[in-house]
């Protein structure tokens, strides 16, 4: 009461003052009903107001919520979703009605399952994303490999004697790319497999270059058969696929001879000739030296990788009765069946111009180390030594050298005479050939398959990944039993060993459909002028007509 005495103003306190105790005790009295009266609105406004600005504020956190997600929507279905609902609908009202209900429904539907992602935990996110690897690695990466090879005796021969064929590939889990197959299978191999101790054999050319020949011979008998290995670009007898195949050939009892190219594997360059993809004079002296060294009854096989896969391509095709004499079987592993397009695929960006980079980078080591050789000879021609070895791609090396040293007026004339896919027709040696559909060297559009279904004597394998002399298989890859291997001793102890004598009976079916073919082909031409054969048929045009220095 005191209290609001102090407040009142001067007269009405002055008022107050002439007030009996009675009437002094009925104005506290009203004075302090007022002030509970009055606390009790107070509160109670209070309260109302609070929950005003409550509701208020959930509603404004709902209409931010729904404006984001329907963000996040225009900005994932575009202009479509827009263009939908301008579109002029032509249909009758049910029907329109139903359309706007299933739109809603499905704007629904996608609020729901983006309210769901946003929220999950990390590791159900984890969980989804492996699930959805493992169907994705079940459907679109193990696969049975494609044969592509004519109905015929050697088909039939591969699918009864070969079960790897029927089985399907299962590249190693994690790593299914074909450039991480290439080089880590490079990787694995150079760090796991020992070095090689071969008897090096130097053979004099006649036209007084040499070679060297690294035969492993460890653990074979007199009559166990022999098969001559091609290296790749730049490869020699200690490349790390190569050793691969050596211990599996070792494995199964069959002796091993690598071919060398001339420079490489430690050999000095006798005469300024080096190497190239289209050239088989080099490999027709290797042959037939490997063929009067064994004995009699010793059968021997030839495998090319890569560019040795087309050097011995070409030797197959260039000297098929010469070949069919001296071997029994052969296979070709990762060889560019068209060059213009590897060449193409090789420089495509980034991580394939890489790999050529690397590859260039090796050939110009290569005719670094032979610097000598070539200083005096070039000085004064059009050939760039200093030039040459700034090369940054493959293409560019062939074009400044390679092409240049074997007389080609263009390196496009270089790659045609070297690619195979047009020449699979003149082969008569049973030839396995294993190609993987991503390899970064040679695209899956190059690979003959239409034409080796119509070969008698050539079988494409070719395996949905793989990449280039990769093949990696497993969950950890072993470098004792890998795909390319297994393939290489299935297919080599079923030809060489022949126990049961089958496989020559196969061959010589193979060869009388091959004749038969032939004689069908020369009978079609009889009526072709006699220019037209020069150009497109006989054999031995195939065969550069230089002479080499």
């Amino acid at each position: 009461m005191l209290y609001a005495f102090g407040q009142m103003p001067p007269k009405a306190a002055n008022q107050i003052q002439k007030f009996n105790f009675a009437e002094l005790r009925n104005f506290a009295r009203s004075t302090l009903v007022i002030s509970h009266n009055d606390t009790i609105n107070r509160s109670m406004m209070n309260a109302a107001v609070a929950h005003q600005l409550q509701q208020r504020y959930q509603q404004q956190q709902k209409q931010q919520q729904q404006q984001r997600l329907l963000h996040h929507y225009h900005q994932r279905c575009g202009l479509q979703f827009k263009q939908e609902l301008l579109r002029p609908r032509v249909q009758s009202t049910k029907l329109s009605v139903r359309g706007i209900q299933t739109e809603a429904m499905s704007v629904s539907m996608f609020y729901s399952m983006y309210a769901y992602l946003s929220h999950i935990p990390r590791l159900h996110a984890l969980g989804i994303a492996i699930f959805a690897y493992v169907v994705y690695y079940l459907i679109q990466v193990v696969k049975r490999p494609i044969i592509a090879c004519s109905e015929g005796p050697f088909k039939k021969y591969l699918i009864r004697k070969m079960p790897t064929l029927e089985n399907k590939y299962w590249p190693t889990f994690w790593c299914v790319e074909s450039r991480a197959q290439t080089v880590l299978a490079s990787l694995l191999r150079s760090q796991s497999l020992p070095r090689v101790n071969y008897r090096r054999e130097i053979l004099s050319l006649k036209d007084g270059g040499e070679v060297a020949l690294d035969w492993m011979e460890e653990g074979c008998d007199e009559s166990a058969p022999c098969v001559l290995i091609l290296p790749g670009l730049t490869g020699e007898s200690q490349a790390e696929y190569i050793k691969c195949l050596v211990f599996a050939a070792q494995q199964v009892g069959m002796r091993v001879v690598v071919f060398n190219n001339r420079g490489l594997g430690g050999i000095e360059l006798k005469t300024p000739r080096l190497y190239c993809a289209a050239n088989c004079e080099d490999l027709c002296e290797v042959v037939q030296h490997v063929r009067r060294t064994l004995p009699a009854h010793c059968k021997l096989g030839a495998t090319g990788i890569s560019m040795g896969g087309l050097i011995l391509g070409n030797y197959l095709a260039r000297k098929s009765d010469e070949a069919r004499i001296n071997l029994s079987a052969a296979k070709i592993i990762s060889v560019p069946w068209d060059v213009h397009k590897g060449s193409d695929s090789i420089e495509k960006p980034v991580i394939n111009n890489l790999l050529g980079r690397h590859l260039a980078g090796s050939l110009c080591r290569t005719l670094r180390n032979h610097l000598e050789v070539y200083r005096d000879i070039y000085q004064d021609s059009d050939i760039d030594i200093q030039r040459i070895l700034r090369c940054k791609t493959i293409k560019e090396f062939d074009q400044l050298f390679t092409a240049k040293q074997f007389g080609y007026a263009h390196v496009n004339d270089y790659y045609a005479d070297a690619t195979l896919h047009n020449k699979l027709d003149h082969i008569s040696v049973p030839l396995l050939c294993l190609s993987a559909a991503d390899d970064p060297f040679q695209p899956l559009d190059a690979i003959p398959i239409k034409a080796a279904n119509q070969c008698t004597h050539v079988a494409i394998i070719i395996t949905a990944r793989g990449g280039h002399i990769g093949f990696l298989e497993g969950w950890w890859p072993s470098t004792k039993d890998q795909y390319m291997c297994r393939l290489f001793t299935e297919y080599f102890t079923k030809a060489l060993f022949d126990e049961d004598g089958e496989f020559e009976r196969t061959a010589n079916k193979m060869h009388e459909h091959f004749l038969a073919k032939r004689t069908v082909e020369l009978g079609s031409d009889a009526n072709v002028p006699p220019a037209v054969l020069l150009v497109d048929k006989p054999v031995e045009q195939l065969e550069h007509k230089v002479k080499l220095m």
